[in-house]
């Protein structure tokens, strides 16, 4: 795997520096980052020439939260991936750092292998979601679904519908294009298209509009 360029924003010193030094271990993951708080990431970013792959950010700092650093840098830096970090594996603190653009989301006693696949789960797919997460997004989208405004599914192709299911199985570029017997530049121009046509911004954003317009169910047919 490419090498991660990788930031870790965290209030707790022993926590953020035990995290780094297990983090350097991996071959193929790069701490460019460490800060403090959301106003010490934000400054940092803003002074860096070399911009990092992912952000682990914990949500509660002080002087500025992660959750407010999150717009932030959702909104000037987009292609950065934030993984949500933090005490409060709730479904309330999930939904809401999904919704600020977070990509993916970890409780503070995740194992190191669980920190270390999470983050190379999103570097190469763009999201992880584990099935605790995906099972809230599920709940919270049919609580929503009233309230949503119709989406045109055959405003969609069949294939765009393919490629789609598969995404929100968290299937790789390469796995797409291997299952579909396309190539991975088809899969990226059909993805593209996908977040043209659904107006999303990143990846988790197309998985959360296709469970909330229930284009994803865990079993389709795709017959036309």
């Amino acid at each position: 795997m490419n090498s991660i360029r990788l930031a870790i924003a965290d209030d707790e010193t022993l926590f953020r520096q035990g995290i780094s030094f297990i983090l350097n271990k991996e071959s193929n993951i790069e701490i460019c980052i460490q800060a403090e708080n959301g106003n010490d990431i934000i400054k940092q970013l803003q002074q860096s020439k070399n911009l990092p792959d992912v952000i682990l950010m914990d949500l509660k700092m002080p002087d500025l939260n992660g959750v407010e650093a999150t717009k932030v840098i959702h909104k000037e830096f987009p292609n950065i991936k934030i993984i949500a970090l933090t005490s409060y594996y709730s479904k309330p603190f999930i939904i809401n750092m999904i919704q600020q653009g977070a990509v993916a989301y970890l409780a503070k006693n995740a194992t190191p292998k669980d920190v270390i696949h999470t983050i190379n789960q999103v570097a190469l797919k763009g999201f992880y979601y584990d099935e605790k997460v995906m099972k809230i997004i599920e709940e919270d989208a049919l609580k929503n679904n009233k309230s949503k405004s119709n989406f045109d599914k055959d405003y969609l192709t069949k294939r765009e519908r393919e490629i789609l299911h598969l995404i929100c199985e968290q299937k790789t570029t390469q796995e797409i294009a291997e299952q579909l017997f396309i190539s991975p530049r088809t899969v990226e121009g059909h993805r593209n298209n996908l977040l043209l046509k659904t107006g999303s911004k990143n990846i988790a954003g197309l998985v959360i509009h296709a469970i909330e317009h229930q284009i994803f169910v865990k079993k389709m047919n795709w017959e036309e």
